[in-house]
């Protein structure tokens, strides 16, 4: 069941810095609730996103793929070539992004994938790592979880790294849920004598 729960914290004025680490990632899922009719709460609304300087976006118009780009590598993801992005973003059913007003540049972005019935899979979860910290990851997820709940879509997965696994479980994330483990085919590069 996926678990929501309303937070009446403001968003801090100060914007915390934060070193970006790498360590493998684990595979997490949550259900989505079967009643799609519901009204969410977010944690911050749209309004108050806006009068900080924030602007939600749920297309590709306007993503600048190079300054995205530059989140991925800040929060330790590998440099990744544009026009794959492109594509991938192309291939994506549902997806939120942040733009920061003062600079026009994302600095909040999460997307998913599925079949558009049964099962999602939430990727790329990254918040710039100069405003990590002040709900704009939560703000992103609440929004996709409710979007992707809304189309009856039941089954949510992502994949994340050990350290922000806290992060998730508020919001309904399990991992192994019901002793079940996922599992990734990986087609890595062997070395040659």
């Amino acid at each position: 069941m996926l678990l929501r729960g309303i937070i009446s914290t403001p968003l801090p004025s100060s914007i915390r810095l934060k070193t970006p680490t790498r360590p493998k990632t684990v595979a997490i899922s949550a259900h989505a609730p079967t009643d799609t009719k519901t009204t969410t709460n977010y944690s911050i609304s749209d309004q108050a996103l806006e009068s900080r300087g924030f602007i939600l976006r749920r297309t590709i118009d306007d993503l600048n793929l190079d300054h995205l780009n530059t989140v991925f590598v800040a929060v330790g993801f590998p440099k990744r070539d544009p026009q794959k992005i492109k594509l991938a973003l192309n291939h994506t059913d549902s997806l939120l992004w942040i733009q920061y007003k003062k600079t026009q540049r994302p600095v909040a972005f999460a997307r998913a994938t599925g079949d558009g019935v049964f099962n999602a899979i939430i990727w790329d979860v990254v918040v710039d790592p100069s405003f990590q910290g002040i709900g704009l990851g939560k703000a992103v997820m609440e929004r996709l979880l409710d979007e992707l709940s809304s189309k009856g879509i039941c089954n949510i997965a992502l994949y994340s790294e050990p350290r922000v696994l806290g992060f998730y479980r508020p919001m309904g994330f399990v991992a192994d849920p019901d002793g079940i483990r996922g599992m990734v085919y990986s087609r890595k590069q062997k070395k040659r004598k």
